[in-house]
Parts: structure tokens; sequence; C-alpha cells
């Protein structure tokens, strides 16, 4: 679980802040569209920091992967990149929206869900 908590924490920092820092340009390489009203730059920026928050108590119960708050954080993760990849997927399918990052991103995250899965089996089992 320690390296599923570090990866998280790697691939999500960037994401994290350039929502915080540029929401429209990620928004755009993700499903080609930009952000174009203040309300939205302002949720995708409180997405940002949500993010940003996710990954610093990620990084930080690395150290601590077999504690049930570790496993409560695998658990969270779990429902957030399943929900990634569902809405991404819906994005690109049902609505046609689709940025050069679309793909990749449902590939990584439905691969980091995977692994979050296999973490918590593997936590019931012991």
């Amino acid at each position: 679980m320690k390296a599923l908590l570090t990866m998280f924490a790697l691939v999500e920092v960037g994401a994290g802040l350039t929502l915080v820092v540029a929401p429209s340009e990620l928004t755009t390489l993700l499903v080609g569209t930009q952000l174009d009203t203040p309300t939205a730059l302002i949720v995708g920026r409180v997405a940002g920091v949500a993010l940003l928050s996710l990954v610093i108590a990620c990084w930080m119960a690395r150290t601590d992967a077999q504690s049930s708050v570790a496993r409560g954080l695998v658990a969270g993760m779990l429902l957030y990149n399943a929900g990634v990849v569902t809405f991404l997927v819906h994005a690109g399918t049902a609505l046609g929206l689709t940025g050069v990052l679309l793909w990749p991103a449902i590939l990584i995250h439905g691969a980091l869900a995977v692994w979050c899965v296999i973490c918590v089996a593997n936590l019931r089992v012991t």
C-alpha cells in the first residue's frame, strides 16, 4: 500500500497544482474545452485544492501504510479514481468531448482504481 500512496501523490500533484493555477488549460487538455466562466474557474480551483489535500494525505500516510487511516484513504482513493474514470468516459463517449490527455487519464485512473481494489481486498484477507 505504501507504493500506491506514493504513486498517487506523485501522479496527482501535477493535476492539483494545474487546477489551482490554470484550470482552463487542464480542461482543454482533458476534454478539449476551456472553462469560460468565473464560476467554472472557481469550481476548478476548488477541485484542485481538494485534490492537493488528498495528495498531502497520501504522502503523509505512506510511511504508515498499514494504519486504519491509510486503509480509509485507499478506500477514498478508490471512490475518487472510479468516479474520474466514469465521468471522463462519459465525457468522451456520450458527450463527444475529447482532448489529448482524455484517454491517458482514463487509463491511469483506471489502473489506480484497480490497484486500490487489490489493496482493499488484501486488507480484508489479513
